[in-house]
């Protein structure tokens, strides 16, 4: 059963003010594409679930 995603625009904000990875792209610490299960693991099987399971809305 595929969900509706629908759109947060708190976290959309909140993500382009994000402190974090202001500072990791400042730094050039970027990841290759790919690569994001070396950093943060469970992110990456959580948003690998969450894509597979849900449709965009628009």
């Amino acid at each position: 059963m595929k969900l509706f995603r629908t759109p947060n625009f708190k976290k959309r904000i909140t993500d382009r003010i994000a402190p974090k990875k202001n500072l990791v792209n400042r730094a050039g610490l970027k990841m290759p594409r790919g690569y994001g299960w070396i950093r943060s693991p469970h992110k990456f099987l959580y948003n690998k679930v969450y894509h597979k399971l849900t449709r965009k809305l628009f």
